[in-house]
């Protein structure tokens, strides 16, 4: 089993993770390829109530010089509803992603949670099930062969690019500003699946948010699902789980939400209390940008339903 991206990982990683017969080889950048190259799936939702997801991680990227190689002629990942309907399907639709990548011969980043989840997933399976392998390599007319990672977003950030890297870009440091990192469900469960840092208690997304210069309060909630499954069929549940979440947050201490997963973020932002303006959720692309000081992030924020510059500009991190 190959895992590029865990070749830099402390000793406890290894301990914690490592099987028998598992292959490590060192990510990209250092086998001979002088900038990191990424395959990118952005999905659905970034190109549509995300756009500033997209935007932002193009623009970071590019900064720090990662090159992001979008797929040519992906599909949707079926994350909605697949599962649910079909699981063959479930699994060949994410697989012709896979394939896409595999082509392109570069680890695949994955900024939605929800897509990831189910890629990681048919990578799981391709790689444990020989049964479906076959049943699903010859649906989608490809030969599975494990050399590619699939990678969240956020996984690619923290070990791929690495939060030393990221600390070296900041130009602004983002003093001031305290905000829960919120890494939703779908990032860390199943954990045999995902592979993350930690199940209960996740701390890469704090790292990184640290990294910039802003404080992240802990509280008790990072991996609390915020229903984003029942947003369109029984949003007054949905609204219920989000204000937990939004009452926590100011609980802790918090003036802003930060996540990785444009469904969350959707979520946190469309259902809350009517007039309920006084904690905007971001990105964390997003933030990493404005501590880079790039020069795109007006247009970024004004594309969130809740505007988060009169808290920037309370802290004079934006004009």
């Amino acid at each position: 089993m190959l895992f590029n991206h865990i070749a830099n990982k402390p000793i406890s990683f290894y301990t914690r993770y490592i099987q028998p017969g598992w292959i490590f080889v060192k990510p990209n950048r250092e086998r001979g390829h002088g900038q990191l190259k990424l395959s990118y799936f952005p999905g659905c939702s970034l190109e549509s109530t995300a756009k500033e997801y997209d935007l932002s991680t193009r623009s970071v990227c590019h900064a720090l010089g990662i090159e992001l190689v979008e797929l040519k002629d992906w599909v949707c990942c079926g994350a909605t509803s697949a599962h649910s309907t079909n699981h063959t399907l479930s699994l060949a639709l994410p697989a012709r992603n896979i394939a896409l990548a595999q082509e392109q011969g570069a680890d695949l980043a994955i900024p939605c949670s929800a897509c990831f989840n189910v890629l990681k997933k048919t990578d799981y399976t391709m790689r444990n099930d020989e049964t479906m392998r076959l049943k699903t390599e010859k649906i989608t007319d490809f030969k599975y062969n494990g050399l590619v990672n699939v990678l969240s977003l956020l996984e690619a950030f923290t070990t791929s690019i690495g939060v030393n890297s990221i600390a070296k870009s900041v130009k602004k440091p983002l003093q001031g500003l305290n905000v829960v990192c919120y890494y939703g469900c779908l990032l860390v469960r199943p954990p045999e699946v995902t592979q993350f840092d930690s199940r209960e208690n996740p701390e890469s997304l704090d790292n990184i948010i640290n990294s910039l210069g802003a404080q992240t309060i802990p509280w008790s909630y990072k991996t609390d699902c915020c229903g984003a499954s029942l947003s369109l069929t029984s949003a007054n549940i949905v609204h219920k789980m989000v204000g937990r979440l939004l009452d926590a947050a100011r609980e802790a201490g918090a003036e802003a939400i930060v996540t990785a997963c444009p469904l969350c973020q959707s979520n946190l932002e469309m259902r809350r209390a009517k007039g309920d303006i006084s904690m905007p959720a971001f990105y964390f692309t997003e933030l990493i940008g404005l501590a880079m000081d790039l020069p795109d992030t007006e247009q970024w924020f004004k594309l969130h339903l809740v505007d988060p510059r009169p808290l920037l500009k309370s802290l004079s991190l934006v004009r």
